[in-house]
């Protein structure tokens, strides 16, 4: 059995993890439009040796002015089409895993299957479809809603729709384009299978139109820290994006998917939960907490208070400088805010200093320091059950991803906990995860 090594993911989120990133003399304002912006990321993360780049989406634009003042002073309002975006990707990267959100609210399994296979053949087997279910009333309405879907019946239609595009990526047995121009059969007729998936929520009769993929199916990842989450990460997902700010945490959230996986009767080794992390990076601690001080500083107040007003609600009539309040309305499917309420407490933060926290860290794991201290902390996390690997959040993009492929690499690469080469061409080689094989028994003509 293969050592077990750290795994690492990059989160290509706009222009980072920083809220007003997009002011900073460094950052290219408009970069999340760029092509060659996205290129950057993707090869410095491949000379990483990384095993991901992750593109999160949202299909809607939120247009509030809450806190007033907030209007237009975000960048985060417009964005590339993900699977665009990483087919153009493909053909400038070798190796580096290429994963992006489709959500199951909103989009047909058969697109959804279509696309990320096709995405695997373009890539050589690199495709990894982030599987979400959307909440946002702005997204609902621009396919066709008033209001959302509540959440137990979007947890239940992404339950079937995994079901579905799973089926329909077994479709065709690795072996059945024969392509044999001599006898002029082209696909054996027994190689092809019919889904014929009848649901609440889908008819779907299948099979797919396009072949097998390179690595069997795409790799799933699944970011849900919910109940509802959890049971659907254990029961279909090879990724887990996690969040969490303490190790006691991540190792309870660790255990509880690991620990539903029996049930759907999988391995614990064939899911990785990647917890997010957020680096700051100097030669000494000190000039380290002086960097992140100055990123803080640099928050535009509407935008950072505009964190806490989409998971809250109007703060307006508390005292920025005063307590973090001990009870908020918290949205029932909104654990993210759970978290950041907690970690509030915990810590004794002002408002404004949760503001500060989030909109650079977005509630998860931030460690200041030198390369070593990074290390430190990765290897506790990953020794101690808290972790497979870590989603790396730049606070500014490329300058942070950059920062921590020259630095915190080699030492943890010098600590024996992460490779010197990719193992794999594909995806899931490289995740060390195991072949899917077919599951369809019936060919499509008897």
């Amino acid at each position: 059995m293969a050592e077990r090594k750290i795994k690492l993911g990059v989160s290509m989120r706009g222009l980072g993890y920083h809220a007003s990133a997009w002011r900073h003399a460094d950052v290219q304002a408009d970069g999340g439009m760029s092509f060659d912006f996205y290129r950057n990321i993707a090869q410095v993360a491949e000379r990483g040796l990384f095993d991901m780049v992750f593109l999160a989406d949202y299909v809607g634009v939120a247009l509030k002015d809450s806190p007033e003042g907030l209007f237009g002073r975000s960048d985060s309002m417009v964005s590339l089409e993900p699977l665009t975006l990483l087919s153009a990707l493909a053909p400038v990267t070798k190796h580096v895993g290429l994963v992006c959100t489709t959500s199951t609210t909103y989009q047909e399994p058969y697109h959804i299957a279509r696309m990320f296979a096709s995405l695997d053949h373009l890539s050589g087997g690199r495709a990894a479809w982030n599987v979400v279910t959307s909440f946002q009333l702005e997204e609902a309405r621009n396919f066709n809603f008033t209001e959302m879907m509540d959440k137990d019946s979007r947890y239940e239609r992404a339950r079937e729709a995994v079901q579905v595009v799973r089926g329909l990526w077994d479709s065709w047995d690795e072996d059945a384009f024969v392509r044999n121009k001599d006898t002029g059969i082209f696909f054996d007729r027994d190689k092809v299978h019919f889904l014929g998936h009848e649901g609440r929520h889908f008819k779907v009769a299948g099979p797919l139109n396009v072949p097998r993929t390179p690595q069997g199916r795409p790799i799933i990842v699944q970011a849900g820290a919910s109940d509802e989450g959890q049971e659907l990460a254990a029961e279909t997902a090879d990724v887990v994006y996690a969040a969490a700010s303490r190790l006691e945490d991540a190792q309870a959230f660790y255990r509880s998917v690991k620990s539903r996986m029996a049930k759907f009767g999988r391995d614990e080794d064939q899911l990785k939960i990647m917890p997010g992390l957020l680096t700051v990076i100097a030669d000494t601690e000190e000039a380290a907490q002086k960097k992140y001080a100055a990123l803080q500083e640099a928050i535009d107040p509407y935008v950072g208070l505009s964190y806490l007003t989409s998971l809250f609600g109007d703060l307006s009539g508390y005292d920025l400088d005063g307590p973090v309040p001990k009870s908020l309305p918290i949205p029932p499917m909104m654990s993210r805010a759970v978290v950041m309420h907690e970690m509030a407490l915990r810590k004794g933060l002002t408002l404004r200093q949760l503001y500060q926290s989030v909109a650079i860290g977005n509630a998860h794991h931030v460690v200041i320091g030198t390369p070593e201290m990074v290390a430190d902390a990765m290897q506790e996390w990953f020794e101690e059950g808290g972790a497979d690997g870590f989603n790396v959040l730049p606070a500014l993009s490329p300058h942070s991803l950059t920062d921590f492929v020259n630095h915190v690499v080699p030492e943890l690469q010098r600590r024996n906990l992460f490779r010197t080469e990719y193992e794999s061409t594909t995806m899931r080689g490289n995740l060390g995860l195991d072949w899917p094989h077919v599951k369809s028994a019936e060919p499509v003509l008897a």
